[in-house]
């Protein structure tokens, strides 16, 4: 396969998946860095900017597990999942539900003009270790972790 061979790369069975992945996962971590900045230096333009970026990681979660369900049915033909196959599509739906979350917290919290839940920040770490067993096991599918 040629590395700018545009068909190949599009068509692949489970690239879009790897690439996809890494939007909402960017995007949900900027979030939360910009929510608790905002916070503690009592800026609300860096809680606006957290929003936004939760706003845009919480869709962004709808082609990433849309593209790991194809990649789920094509590479492995909808077989039984079972080991780490299936709890990297578990922690990855606990991933997704906790970032709509954390956006709906924001949203409640801009649309009722009033003070976000103190349980966000708590909710945001959940979030983020998550992701980062979810990024961790997704390694090892991939064949990014495996020992040289």
């Amino acid at each position: 396969m040629h590395p700018f061979d545009l068909k190949a790369a599009l068509l692949a069975k489970h690239a879009q998946h790897v690439v996809l992945v890494h939007f909402p996962i960017a995007l949900f971590l900027t979030g939360v860095a910009f929510d608790v900045s905002g916070r503690w230096l009592k800026r609300p333009a860096l809680e606006d900017a957290a929003y936004f970026n939760f706003l845009i990681a919480a869709f962004s979660t709808l082609p990433v597990a849309a593209s790991g369900l194809l990649a789920w049915q094509w590479q492995l033909e909808g077989q039984k999942l079972k080991g780490i196959l299936l709890m990297h599509l578990v922690l990855a739906s606990l991933s997704s539900i906790t970032i709509w979350l954390v956006w709906w917290i924001h949203y409640r919290g801009r649309r009722a003009a009033t003070t976000l839940s103190p349980f966000r920040f708590p909710l945001e770490l959940l979030g983020i270790c998550f992701i980062a067993v979810t990024g961790h096991l997704g390694g090892f599918l991939s064949g990014v972790n495996l020992p040289s």
